[in-house]
């Protein structure tokens, strides 16, 4: 086809959104109305194409956005595609294009960016006789790197590595699926692994002149998205720091919009985007499904909070029509809604609630047998509920792995009528917990008596879930492909809960997926959370276990700040002083988070800083993060998952708080264990919500958790 008649196609980076959010809201304006203008014809005179001086890639151009401001644009000589790539003032702007040049890679088809530098220009392979440090890529050769994606003239560089660190250092002179195959390669992971596991293997020809076919590549998709669409750059310019909303890593956006024959379930630790995952597969599900299916998609997860926080991102990505086909919700909220609208004559009450029936059946403990209340409680929430025992004979037979003591037959015996008379006071009071609630919806759909209206279930944080509730979820939709959806952690597992999905009935062999990139926090805040869960044994949501291997960050940053205060006092002097200095420098205070351990001591916090003049505003648990909101942020541990902010600040991280006395309580090592596991995932979460820099402090005895670091 001849390129005149082809159709115009606009395209925008993530590097231009970024240089667009940091400058003001009245330029911003002005940026805004150029950009109507460019889409709506680029080929327009009235743009007054100028070639960039001294520039290295003869396509880049400038564009005038007014008096100060240039845009800078990549003109192809051939095929009708423009790109816009960055705005900043006049000296600016021309600076960072004549650093850049702008290449489609012979092996991968991807367009890259690559900013050449004094460093990567002159870098040169040393002679064989004067090498006196082993490079760790030199077993891989230059082919191999090449076909990895890696830019021909950043090998010189790439052979220069002599350890991880100098790969770290050198990742932003890199693009970042270059940098990605060098990390799992100097994992330990071969060449033919990581194609496979990036998926870069293809004998296909690559025209490097093809720009257009550039676009379409999946690499290329993580810097650059087509803005064919009005709706979505209005959406990309009102919020341009997200963005996550468009540019999708290949990894994400080949689980985003694979076609699958039943169950999926996607691994991924802290900032690998399985939340952004699990959205766009709700957005690309409700576009795809027919036009004539009635039928929803429900998108579930454990708490309100987070519930609430997805329903706002799903709104930001989505349009109308594609809204109205998704049902968010978290579990809880639908199961008693469910119950509801079928008429349930029992009320789900909860832990407070439950003291007196507890008190009522402990009546009948037996004195010889020397358990104290808390065992009986314990047994019932992780043997009874948890395998559905409704009789002393399945009792008496029931595995008890992990309680630490064993109970013989007798024992069970005279143990048994404290839960069967816990139970009937239950049944007297017509009152439920939400695991027989849970079983009691499953039921309701199994028996026929009402229907599922869904065509689909995604399933975020599915590490906090219980075996009943996946049980109920298998039941919400019919076995189809597309069916179910599942991301999740263990590493962030902070509610105990632990499942085997294939007992569920939720089989996922064949479709186990898994994101190794973070693209939240920095490599230095990743290493110091990672360490809290050193030699732990992770489930991966199936009977198996999980790892880190390759797990690695794309961003560098300032090493966590660690402080040991003698008192209260003292660590709010450090923490007002951290404040303000990042505000000082330019930093939004919205931007900022305090993360404390339980609410009490986020009030302490908040009237502590109060008291310096710092205004605040406090995250609640049933209400999303209102960024309209003036104020330094602050929220409990437990609240602050699933959220992220440039600059996090853990406080109070004293032993006895992290991890918290009463959380440690238990009547065996296991639980001990077990219990310990939970806190340290919990400070592994508040650390992980930081992407800029994180801080952590304590007051009088600082946590052994910490202690260790």
């Amino acid at each position: 086809m001849n390129t005149e008649t082809q159709t115009v196609r606009v395209a925008i980076s993530a590097d231009f959104l970024k240089a667009y959010s940091k400058i003001s809201k009245d330029r911003q304006t002005r940026v805004r109305n150029f950009i109507d203008k460019f889409k709506s014809d680029p080929t327009s005179p009235g743009l007054n194409y100028e070639k960039v001086a001294n520039a290295l890639d003869p396509n880049i151009h400038s564009l005038r956005v007014d008096q100060q401001y240039r845009a800078v644009v990549l003109k192809p000589t051939q095929g009708n595609v423009y790109m816009l790539l960055w705005v900043d003032n006049h000296d600016a702007a021309y600076e960072w294009a004549t650093r850049r040049r702008f290449n489609i890679h012979p092996d991968t088809g991807a367009l890259q960016v690559v900013e050449v530098t004094e460093t990567t220009a002159t870098t040169e392979i040393p002679p064989a006789e004067a090498c006196t440090v082993v490079g760790i890529f030199d077993k891989v050769r230059d082919r191999q790197l090449r076909r990895l994606g890696i830019p021909e003239e950043v090998i010189p560089l790439v052979r220069s590595l002599n350890s991880e660190e100098a790969l770290e250092d050198a990742a932003d002179r890199l693009p970042q699926e270059a940098y990605e195959a060098l990390i799992m390669l100097a994992a330990g992971y071969s060449v033919e692994e990581t194609e496979h596991e990036l998926d870069r293997a293809s004998d296909k020809p690559v025209n490097t002149d093809d720009f257009a076919a550039a676009l379409d590549n999946p690499d290329t998709q993580r810097r650059f998205v087509l803005v064919d669409d009005d709706y979505e750059l209005q959406q990309m310019l009102a919020a341009p720091l997200e963005q996550w909303r468009v540019f999708l890593h290949p990894s994400q956006r080949k689980i985003v919009q694979m076609k699958a024959n039943g169950p999926v379930r996607v691994l991924g630790s802290a900032g690998t985007g399985k939340t952004v995952v699990a959205i766009h597969r709700a957005k690309w599900l409700a576009e795809n499904l027919q036009p004539d299916n009635a039928k929803r998609i429900l998108f579930t997860t454990f708490t309100k909070n987070l519930a609430t926080d997805i329903k706002e991102s799903i709104q930001s990505v989505c349009d109308t029509a594609t809204l109205r086909q998704i049902e968010v919700i978290n579990i809880d909220a639908w199961v008693s809604q469910f119950l509801h609208q079928n008429g349930y004559e029992y009320r789900i009450v909860f832990d407070n609630e439950l003291d007196e029936p507890w008190q009522n059946a402990l009546n009948l403990a037996s004195a010889d047998l020397k358990l104290d209340d808390q065992f009986y409680r314990d047994e019932w929430k992780k043997i009874i509920q948890t395998q559905g025992i409704s009789s002393c004979q399945a009792y008496i037979h029931a595995k008890r792995t992990g309680r630490g003591c064993r109970l013989s037959r007798k024992a069970r015996l005279a143990v048994w009528p404290v839960f069967e008379e816990y139970r009937a006071i239950l049944n007297e009071r017509r009152w439920r917990e939400l695991t027989d609630a849970v079983r009691d919806a499953r039921s309701i759909i199994e028996k026929g008596v009402a229907a599922s209206p869904y065509a689909a279930v995604i399933v975020d944080e599915a590490q906090d879930m219980s075996a009943e509730v996946f049980r109920l979820i298998r039941q919400l939709v019919d076995p189809c492909p597309n069916d179910i959806f599942i991301t999740g952690d263990a590493h962030q597992r902070i509610y105990g809960h632990k499942v085997v999905l294939s007992h569920c009935g939720i089989d996922i062999r064949g479709r186990g997926k898994k994101l190794r990139t973070n693209y939240r926090t920095t490599e230095q805040t990743r290493k110091w959370a990672v360490a809290l869960l050193e030699g732990r044994k992770i489930d991966n949501l199936d009977g198996g276990s999980d790892d880190l291997k390759g797990y690695k960050s794309l961003l560098q940053g300032p090493e966590p700040v660690i402080s040991a205060c003698d008192d209260f006092v003292k660590e709010c002097e450090t923490v007002t002083t951290r404040i303000t200095s990042l505000t000082n420098a330019g930093v939004s205070p919205a931007s900022i988070c305090i993360v404390a351990r339980t609410n009490d001591l986020v009030a302490q916090y908040e009237g502590a800083l109060a008291s310096k003049g710092i205004e605040t505003y406090r995250i609640r648990r049933s209400s999303s993060d209102n960024r309209r909101k003036a104020g330094v942020r602050l929220a409990t541990m437990h609240r602050v998952k699933g959220l992220e902010f440039d600059h996090v600040l853990v406080v109070g991280v004293n032993d006895g708080i992290v991890p918290l006395s009463v959380a440690m309580l238990a009547d065996n090592p296991f639980e001990v264990a077990e219990n310990e596991g939970r806190e340290r995932a919990l400070l592994y979460v508040a650390a992980t919500r930081a992407k800029q820099s994180l801080a952590v402090s304590s007051f009088g005895m600082p946590s052994p958790f910490v202690a260790r670091k």
